[in-house]
Parts: structure tokens; sequence; C-alpha cells
């Protein structure tokens, strides 16, 4: 019987040990899977950052565009309107020989 001694498991203190590794690898699944859904949020809320400025982007862009045409149709009206006053200007003189006449 004593040749058999040293080969006896203490079951107790291998289960002990055991549950206690079973409980630090649970508590560094539930760490992790903390700072998973940590990244996981952060990552949606970039998402929507980015979508934000582009549409952002895309309304300066559209604001952009549409004071360009107003100031291009005003710069337009103002043409037309110093083509008229000088065509009215070249008639004037043949109108005062007209009435001269």
């Amino acid at each position: 019987m004593p040749s058999s001694a040293p080969s006896r498991v203490r079951p107790t203190g291998a289960i002990s040990t055991l549950d206690s590794a079973i409980n630090q690898v649970s508590s560094a699944r539930a760490n992790i899977g903390a700072i998973q859904n940590r990244l996981e949020s952060v990552g949606r809320s970039l998402a929507v950052a980015s979508e934000n400025t582009a549409a952002a982007n895309s309304r300066i862009a559209d604001a952009d565009v549409a004071q360009s045409m107003s100031e291009l149709v005003r710069s337009q009206i103002l043409q037309q309107a110093g083509i008229s006053v000088l065509a009215q200007a070249n008639q004037a003189p043949s109108l005062v020989l007209q009435l001269l006449r």
C-alpha cells in the first residue's frame, strides 16, 4: 500500500484549481465581451457621424450651387440692363436730330 500513496490525487485540490481557472476564463470572457460591445457602439456612432458629415457637405455644396446660380442670373440681368441703357443712349442723338429737322 505504501507504493500507491504517492500516486494518489487530491480531488478537492484539483477541483478547486479547475474552478479557479474556469472563473478566471469566465471573467476574461466577460471583460472581452464588454470591450467588444463598447467598440461596436463606438463604430456605430462613427458611422452615424460620417453619414451626418457627408449630408452636411452635400447641403453646403447645394447651397453654393444655388448661390452661384443666383449671382449668375443677377449678373446677366445687370448686363442686359446695361446693354439696354447703351442702346437707348445710342438712339438719343438720332432722336435729337429728328426733333431738330
